[in-house]
């Protein structure tokens, strides 16, 4: 794994959590890393897909809340209710 300390999964931006996943990837198909670090980057991998699959999921729910109006045109958003 890198050296330098890495931010927790759950403080990542969509963008910096898909980046950091796209990085992973490269480096597991180009084969290498050793094996005992591939288990790590790929366990991190898999919580930072996780991450993207929240963060867009709150996303398209929020999307989803948005209220049109009796014109057609978008007339508020409703809050995105976390549970």
């Amino acid at each position: 794994m890198p050296a330098t300390p890495q931010k927790p999964i759950d403080e990542l931006a969509f963008e910096e959590a898909l980046k950091e996943l796209e990085d992973i990837v490269g480096k597991l198909e180009r084969g290498d890393v050793p094996l005992a670090d591939s288990i790590i980057f790929y366990e991190r991998g898999e919580a930072l897909k996780a991450r993207c699959q929240t963060l867009l999921g709150e996303a398209e729910a929020r999307v989803e809340k948005i209220r049109v109006g009796a014109d057609g045109k978008p007339a508020g958003v409703e809050p995105l209710d976390p549970g």
